[in-house]
């Protein structure tokens, strides 16, 4: 009876396992299942598994790069629906590029930060960046002092887990762009 106990919790144990590999392999898979292309969704999957390791620096820069190079892509495949060679005439992200996307029709929304309520204020003006164009410029940059960590009798402290709550905020508006936009290229341009 013993052996049965045993193997019982080795068998809970196992599916527990299982279903942790099985969650990961789904997550994963996610970026590829929307149709962007190699050469955006493996950007999205290296910042998922940056993440996943605990890496926020990377994650963060990784899920910022996915964003703008499947936006770029996307919009050189509008303009030229051969395969994108290069992405010259398409500027890097800024408001401008998020401008573009909407005028072709592709739904920016999802991009918008908790708390943004000033978002289509700032898109319309060249200078005072949409947050993600914000947040993109700084870090992308390698400017991490809005992130140090200032506490009441401590030293200014900075460590990547500084970036952990963006990291996590930057994913949940990956998906949801990676999401959109797929649909998008689905629907516009049959991929």
């Amino acid at each position: 009876m013993n052996d049965y106990h045993e193997f019982s919790d080795d068998e809970q144990e196992l599916d527990t396992f299982l279903r942790k590999q099985r969650a990961n392999f789904d997550e994963r898979n996610y970026w590829i299942e929307h149709s962007l292309g190699a050469q955006s969704h493996w950007l999205f999957i290296q910042a998922y598994d940056a993440l996943r390791h605990e890496l926020y620096l990377p994650a963060c820069t990784g899920f910022l790069t996915g964003v703008e190079a499947s936006l770029r892509n996307t919009l050189a495949q509008v303009q030229n629906p051969m395969n994108v060679k290069n992405l010259e005439g398409i500027s890097t992200l800024s408001n401008p590029l998020l401008n573009v996307a909407r005028t072709n029709g592709i739904t920016i929304d999802c991009l918008v930060f908790p708390g943004e309520e000033d978002f289509e204020a700032k898109l319309a003006t060249r200078h005072n960046h949409v947050e993600l164009v914000r947040i993109r410029h700084t870090l992308c940059h390698g400017n991490i002092l809005e992130y140090i960590s200032e506490q009441e009798g401590l030293p200014p402290l900075f460590t990547p887990e500084c970036c952990r709550d963006l990291a996590e905020t930057l994913h949940t508006i990956s998906r949801e762009w990676v999401a959109s936009l797929g649909a998008f290229r689905r629907q516009a341009l049959g991929i």
